[in-house]
């Protein structure tokens, strides 16, 4: 519900509303707002907020280095186009418009880093329903090229797995 205007529950009329209940029924909609007592007796529990916890937090839950403290220049950092702050970014972890991603590319040079491992894709490439041959044989020289980084760094499960991939994709002789 909104900030501002105090609601009371339709149902009871004694406490504040908590919940906004729209019901249709035979095409006929109805309103109501309940308090947290009979949202229960309806059989109702407010929703729970998601589980966003912030982007620091995140990255080290997943194993990692703790999140070093931003430095000065970090904190200041703000979209021109929308005015995102490099705080809010990492209080959220989403970026608020296009021009973000230039705004704050260092500091999504680093997470992608982290999270990814990397900043480049380096995973598969979609190959639409019916590929052409030249979308074919510009998929299979990059898995080619793969197979021999994979043995010669002699990853052969790896190079198993590419092998594979390489004979779907390879027309029946």
């Amino acid at each position: 519900m909104k900030e501002g205007k105090e609601k009371v529950c339709d149902a009871c009329g004694g406490g504040p509303a908590v919940m906004h209940l729209t019901q249709v029924v035979d095409d006929q909609t109805t309103t109501s707002y309940l308090c947290e007592r009979c949202a229960v007796e309806k059989g109702l529990s407010a929703p729970t907020p998601p589980n966003n916890p912030p982007l620091a937090d995140f990255l080290a839950q997943m194993g990692g280095d703790e999140p070093k403290e931003p430095s000065d220049s970090d904190a200041e950092l703000t979209c021109p186009f929308c005015g995102l702050t490099s705080s809010s970014f990492k209080e959220a972890g989403r970026l608020g418009c296009p021009q973000c991603y230039s705004t704050f590319e260092n500091s999504l040079r680093g997470l992608l880093r982290r999270i990814h491992g990397g900043t480049q894709h380096v995973g598969k490439v979609y190959l639409p329903p019916d590929p052409t041959t030249t979308e074919v044989e510009q998929r299979l020289d990059g898995l080619r090229r793969k197979l021999q980084r994979a043995v010669a760094a002699e990853d052969f499960e790896r190079a198993a797995e590419i092998r594979d991939e390489i004979r779907t994709l390879e027309p029946a002789s």
